[in-house]
């Protein structure tokens, strides 16, 4: 029977290049190769698990220089035992049939800009679900992990949830500056908290049939206080614009990280500052909590496509609403957009140019949008966080 045997990445890397002298060879894509069994990758794909020779694109990716951390935890974490003195790997068909060889040379890997030591890194953070369902918008049970409700406590000790954000690491929470001083939030509320791994608004813990037909819980939600409120020095809440509406919540303690509970990756490469969306589908999520009303119990998604700016510029301006280029704009079908997310919630989008490692990222934080919301040709608008990289990482603190 074979034994899993769990190895460091390290050692995975040494035992290849230990075999320096030998001459690599790859099967023949007409001979079915052996396979160990089915596994399930790190980002929650079924794959079948093979000796690493033959699933070509890991193999490939091992042998990139410089290896990247986020590559090195991907490929550790795939390992699914030993066979015969060599590695075995999770490995998806579109892995094992990959042809095209990827270069050794690191200018072929994307530029990075120096990220804060305080921000998970792509493999920690933005963890994608392979049975994600598209189409509906119902979210399933532990999908957005990162997702936070905004708690106001008012003058008689109510308690209410108002806005959303999302987790960026074990200690804070990002949502629009709105949220924090904006002219909808009366001047008597105080925000205290945030509350993570929620999912139904009103049963804890939360539970979902999943598809063997078992009762599936989460852990109970966890709320946590707030101990200081920043937001962005240059927002100004009286702006028609409402540019700069980006604010960090910086929370009491570190939160432990779980299936429920996790981070959204930022845009900190240098591809990701400079990306355009227009005509790209991102998600936005939420349960529709805005500083005027309450929308839904159940978390929610929706696709929207990003808008060219020239082209919400012009609509916006017909309402003396300047827009600018720190500013994204998506959506604009009647009934979607923003009204299935929350003020100060995300715009999702994907990161897929690297294949062993797609991950979401925070392209967007929900700002503004026309009234009522969901208004056909009318774009909501958010505000481009990889705008705000700089800032972020000089403003969070251990």
């Amino acid at each position: 029977m074979r034994k899993p045997v769990l190895i460091s990445i390290f050692c995975f890397v040494a035992f290849f290049f230990d075999l320096s002298s030998a001459q690599f060879s790859f099967p023949n894509e007409a001979t079915d190769v052996p396979n160990f069994g089915r596994c399930i990758t790190p980002n929650r794909e079924r794959a079948l698990c093979l000796i690493l020779d033959d699933c070509k694109y890991l193999f490939n990716l091992l042998l990139t220089t410089p290896l990247l951390e986020s590559d090195k935890l991907y490929l550790s974490r795939s390992q699914c035992g030993y066979q015969n003195g060599k590695v075995l790997i999770c490995c998806p068909d579109r892995y094992r049939n990959f042809v095209n060889i990827p270069s050794i040379s690191s200018t072929t890997k994307p530029a990075i800009a120096t990220p804060s030591n305080l921000l998970p890194q792509p493999g920690q953070c933005g963890n994608v679900l392979s049975n994600r369902i598209y189409g509906g918008n119902a979210t399933k049970i532990d999908e957005y992990p990162w997702m936070a409700l905004i708690e106001y406590t008012k003058p008689n000790g109510a308690k209410g949830h108002h806005c959303g954000g999302s987790l960026i690491n074990s200690r804070y929470v990002i949502t629009a500056s709105h949220c924090v001083n904006g002219k909808a939030i009366p001047t008597n509320w105080k925000l205290t908290g945030v509350r993570l791994g929620e999912w139904d608004t009103t049963t804890n813990p939360d539970c979902e049939i999943d598809v063997r037909g078992e009762r599936d819980c989460a852990p109970p939600y966890l709320d946590v206080r707030v101990e200081k409120s920043i937001s962005h020095p240059q927002y100004n809440p009286n702006s028609r614009n409402q540019i700069n509406d980006l604010a960090l919540l910086r929370l009491n303690k570190n939160v432990q990280y779980t299936d429920f509970i996790r981070p959204i990756c930022l845009p900190a490469s240098v591809n990701l500052r400079s990306a355009t969306f227009d005509g790209i589908v991102m998600d936005v999520a939420g349960w529709g909590k805005t500083e005027r009303e309450t929308s839904s119990t159940l978390k929610l998604k929706a696709e929207v496509a990003g808008v060219p700016m020239t082209t919400c510029r012009n609509k916006y301006a017909t309402q003396n609403i300047l827009l600018e280029s720190s500013q994204i704009c998506a959506g604009g079908k009647v009934g979607v957009d923003s009204c299935r997310g929350d003020s100060g919630g995300p715009l999702i989008s994907l990161d897929n140019t690297r294949r062993a490692l797609s991950y979401y990222f925070l392209a967007g934080v929900v700002s503004f949008g026309p009234t009522p919301c969901g208004l056909e040709g009318w774009p909501g608008v958010y505000t481009r966080v990889s705008d705000y990289m700089d800032w972020i990482q000089e403003t969070i603190q251990p």
